[in-house]
């Protein structure tokens, strides 16, 4: 049996890493790492490591595209996925996400009880 997916959650407002955090932790089992900011992001992942990164994109100080950038910068963590998590799903919106280079993008308000099979599919894990 597979150990279990260890997601990070990046993001500056206390209750959608709360919400998110619970949701992948009780509905898909998931091990859960948090960081309120894109500095402290790129911190925590470097020692964490986690299998895959869920980034809010507009953060004070750094925001998500910045974050990637460091993310991308770093050695360390140059090769996690991130799924950017926003509220500005438009076409012109995604098309400029995904050309940083994330693995996909993810709809705030999320359904918690959908957000791990939605992280799974973006990323190609079976669920």
């Amino acid at each position: 049996m597979m150990p279990p997916r260890h997601v990070m959650v990046i993001d500056d407002e206390d209750h959608i890493r709360e919400v998110a955090q619970v949701s992948l932790e009780a509905v898909a089992g998931w091990q859960v790492t948090t960081a309120a900011s894109g500095r402290e992001g790129i911190e925590v992942a470097r020692a964490a490591q986690p299998d895959a990164i869920v980034l809010d994109v507009m953060m004070p100080d750094m925001d998500g595209p910045a974050t990637l950038a460091g993310l991308r910068a770093d050695a360390a963590t140059a090769h996690l996925p991130v799924v950017f998590l926003t509220a500005k799903t438009q076409a012109v919106d995604r098309t400029r996400l995904t050309g940083l280079g994330a693995a996909g993008i993810l709809a705030k308000p999320f359904d918690p009880m959908l957000l791990a099979d939605e992280i799974a599919r973006l990323l190609g894990w079976p669920s």
